[in-house]
């Protein structure tokens, strides 16, 4: 069976290449994905996840995201890493983030970022927020008492 951290490794690695279909495949059908800094705009399960990463990262000029450290215990691993955000209209920076996993039965069932919103929004040009708010909004799934 392949380890805990080989799965969010991977996952991470189809997102920074933003292949939609491959991040699918490691996420379990009832996967939670929140964004700690906004738990009431959280996703569940692949389609819908990739839904709601879609909105901010698809856009992008450019994305990357850097490998760093990796602690696992069992089933929960937790992932410090960045990423570089490119904007089409020429910003750029990047967001430094702390992601905790739990991995069941080789999938991810939980994913949580933590990172700081204020990095985002000293970098993002107007307009990205402006599409957040114009975007399609079924994924949404408020994960407030989850978490």
């Amino acid at each position: 069976m392949i380890s805990a951290q080989d799965v969010v490794l991977g996952m991470w690695q189809a997102l920074s290449r933003r292949d939609w279909d491959a991040v699918k495949t490691f996420l379990s059908e009832d996967c939670l994905y929140v964004d700690m800094p906004v738990p009431a705009v959280s996703a569940r399960g692949p389609e819908n996840i990739v839904k709601r990463l879609k909105i901010g990262l698809a856009p992008l000029a450019g994305y990357e995201n850097h490998d760093g450290t990796l602690l696992a215990d069992g089933s929960d691993v937790m992932y410090e890493h960045s990423e570089t955000w490119t904007f089409a209209t020429g910003e750029c920076g990047v967001l430094r983030f702390v992601t905790v996993h739990r991995v069941v039965d080789g999938k991810i069932a939980v994913w949580k970022d933590y990172w700081d919103m204020n990095t985002l929004v000293s970098f993002a040009p107007p307009s990205h927020f402006e599409n957040l708010a114009s975007g399609d909004t079924s994924w949404v799934f408020d994960a407030t008492g989850l978490v």
